[in-house]
């Protein structure tokens, strides 16, 4: 089998900007010597101002918008980030000046104004204000940029915490239902058992066989959040035997569940307490009475049915709190299918219906 490597979203994104700034340096620095003429001093001040909008896109990317913008203190932002866009402007300036200035580019500069406007040579465009102009609107451009990736990343982080709050809620949630299933699950039985002694001594020893079983399931197999649909099925016949032995002639009993089926995983426990509750509420020592479960698997959806008669001595309300009770089990399973599972229960004056049908990501083995 091979395993998929997951890289950091972290590594990810510095790859990225490794990637772009390799892009912007190499790309202008290759169109300036392929249709440039080579001109060095061009390509300084063109960096100098990238270096320049870098400044302000990483210091408000990484400091500004986090720290000021994102925690409420957007006067305290815009305040700094004035500030910046002044400094950076300046340094540039003071930097072209004094560092990079070339006494024959700005006497071609001004014979080409002088040419253009046929004035004087004391002529000269108000070019300060111009390049402030530029370099302010290029810096608020940056800065909008800075604060939607921040935007983006506080609402990637938000989710991600969100997620991980809804994750330890299913676990504890999960964890507290099945914690609700196994003794009331073990009550019963026991009950079964404990009727068997007197009766039938052999039987009642193999029951506790069967029971061990079952508890070796609970403990072992449901531990893991998982277990594999065949066990599960097997889960389910070993409880239908153990409750069987009680069954009097007058109780139709009618089981089936698939035989043949590519295995897979699925959270353990999900039909038991639907079996339960026709066992409880579906026999009768008096009158006639039949409890019908079946179970259908077919490519991704599991179709699980229960039908059990209606015992003149349950009443309807008692319905609705047998085992870990009704309204529970729809809460397990909207926790672990959300939006993938369809519950019907239905009821009249003699039968209760119950119809699950689960979409199921298959796990083969």
């Amino acid at each position: 089998m091979v395993k998929s490597i997951t890289i950091p979203n972290k590594n990810i994104e510095l790859t990225l900007h490794a990637i772009a700034w390799i892009i912007v340096i190499i790309i202008p620095l290759y169109l300036n010597n392929a249709f440039g003429g080579g001109n060095q001093h061009r390509m300084y001040e063109f960096y100098l101002h990238t270096f320049s909008a870098a400044v302000i896109f990483y210091v408000g990317y990484l400091w500004l918008v986090p720290r000021f913008f994102l925690q409420e203190r957007k006067i305290t932002y815009i305040v700094i980030l004035i500030g910046l866009i002044i400094a950076t402007h300046f340094a540039t300036n003071l930097i072209e000046e004094y560092l990079l200035f070339d006494p024959i580019q700005e006497e071609k500069f001004r014979e080409a104004i002088k040419s253009i406007e046929g004035k004087g040579d004391n002529f000269r465009p108000p070019m300060k204000a111009f390049s402030f102009f530029n370099h302010f609107i290029s810096s608020l451009l940056l800065s909008g940029f800075a604060i939607g990736l921040g935007v983006m990343e506080k609402l990637k982080q938000n989710e991600k915490k969100q997620k991980e709050l809804e994750k330890e809620k299913l676990n504890s949630e999960l964890a507290f239902l099945k914690n609700q299933i196994s003794p009331h699950f073990f009550f019963n039985t026991l009950n079964n058992i404990y009727s068997l002694i007197g009766i039938d001594g052999q039987t009642a020893q193999e029951s506790v066989l069967k029971l061990s079983k079952l508890m070796r399931y609970l403990l072992y197999e449901s531990e893991h959040g998982e277990t594999l649909m065949s066990h599960e099925i097997d889960f389910m016949n070993n409880y239908i035997a153990l409750m069987k032995l009680r069954l009097s002639s007058r109780v139709a009993l009618q089981i089936y569940f698939p035989k043949e089926f590519s295995d897979f995983s699925i959270p353990p426990l999900l039909f038991i307490p639907f079996i339960e509750n026709a066992f409880k509420h579906g026999i009768s020592f008096r009158d006639p009475s039949f409890i019908n479960i079946s179970m259908k698997i077919e490519k991704d959806q599991i179709i699980f049915t229960s039908e059990n008669s209606i015992t003149k001595n349950n009443q309807t309300e008692d319905l609705q709190h047998s085992g870990i009770g009704l309204e529970n089990v729809q809460k397990r399973l909207s926790l672990l299918f959300s939006g993938m599972h369809d519950l019907k229960i239905e009821q009249d004056d003699t039968i209760f219906r119950v119809k699950l049908s689960i979409q199921n990501k298959k796990t083969k083995v």
